[in-house]
């Protein structure tokens, strides 16, 4: 077997721990040669157990020999600048969502990754998610597309920062939604126009923690609605699906899928759930190994985020906005 990539993960917390595990035990292509967090005394101590090398500052991991790919889990505020890192540094990357706060700071690190021409998973999980995937797969023999309905419910997060929109860059919109309106296009196949959006805050203080959102699609007629909340005790992640020759129902949190015609269902053969995140760093090993598109490209990710902003910014106005377009490449 050839020797391993050397990956840097920056954001060793929550999520990372997560990224961290499974580069450690699953996925042989890579082994993890440094890592960085805001918090130097636990970074240190999870680099001995690691055996890898610490960096209390992103950049010297960045800049670091040993690092041949690089591994961002932090807020979203931080991506611009690590990203402008890593082009310059022409190392390969993966990139947690949201890609950017805003859609300017999600363009400009288009730009910066076309220009550098350095190979880039978006971790769009949900892509990954084998739920996703087995609606996806029967939408095409099941006719005409007439509506499409998701909806994400969580508990309220523990993470105090998601509520501090200088840290995070936003709220459930941000945070949650990109992975619907990615599933819009996913499903779709075509690109959001408009959009029209109501925003609450019961739990959070700062930022929006339940939206409701009503989506124009690009030349299709159908209608799309996306709503989240987090500020239940309940999760789930529901993908209702109206097509002229049928019903698909799933949900990808709590792991269903069912074909309706009638009032039978039928259910969809899923298999057992698998960990997306364990799934995305094998698209990013096997895209570094053998050149493989990944699933999710970080044009993907920027266009999330557009329209995100478009939902944040008809919430505000009360009125329907259009969503701004990325330049093709």
């Amino acid at each position: 077997m050839a020797v391993p990539i050397g990956v840097g993960v920056i954001g060793a917390g929550k999520h990372g721990l997560r990224y961290l595990s499974h580069l450690r035990t699953e996925v042989r292509e890579f082994s993890v040669a440094a890592i960085s967090r805001r918090d130097a005394q636990a970074g240190a101590t999870q680099a001995r157990e690691l055996g890898c090398a610490f960096f209390a500052d992103w950049r010297d991991l960045v800049a670091c020999p040993a690092v041949e790919a690089v591994v961002v889990v932090v807020p979203p505020t931080l991506h611009l600048a690590i990203v402008s890192a890593v082009a310059q540094a022409r190392k390969a990357l993966l990139i947690e969502k949201p890609l950017a706060p805003t859609g300017d700071a999600a363009r400009e690190i288009v730009e910066h990754v076309r220009r550098a021409g350095i190979p880039v998973v978006m971790a769009h999980t949900l892509r990954w998610n084998v739920a996703v995937r087995a609606v996806r797969d029967r939408l095409p023999v099941l006719g005409e597309l007439r509506a499409l309905v998701l909806n994400q419910r969580f508990e309220p997060s523990p993470l105090e920062w998601l509520d501090d929109p200088v840290v995070s860059g936003g709220g459930i919109l941000l945070h949650t939604g990109v992975h619907s309106f990615d599933l819009v296009r996913l499903l779709t196949g075509r690109e959001v126009r408009r959009v029209w959006c109501r925003t609450l805050a019961s739990h959070t203080r700062r930022t929006e923690d339940n939206f409701a959102a009503i989506l124009e699609l690009d030349g299709h007629p159908a209608l799309v609605d996306v709503t989240g909340c987090r500020d239940t005790l309940g999760r789930s992640g529901l993908i209702d699906v109206a097509l002229t020759g049928g019903q698909l129902l799933a949900d990808h949190q709590q792991h269903w899928a069912h074909e309706v015609h009638g009032l039978a269902r039928t259910p969809l053969s899923l298999g057992e759930p698998v960990p997306t995140v364990r799934e995305v760093l094998r698209s990013f090993a096997a895209l570094l190994v053998r050149g493989t598109p990944p699933p999710a490209m970080l044009e993907d990710g920027a266009r999330s985020v557009l329209i995100a902003e478009a939902c944040r910014r008809a919430a505000a106005a009360e009125t329907w906005v259009e969503v701004a377009r990325l330049d093709p490449s």
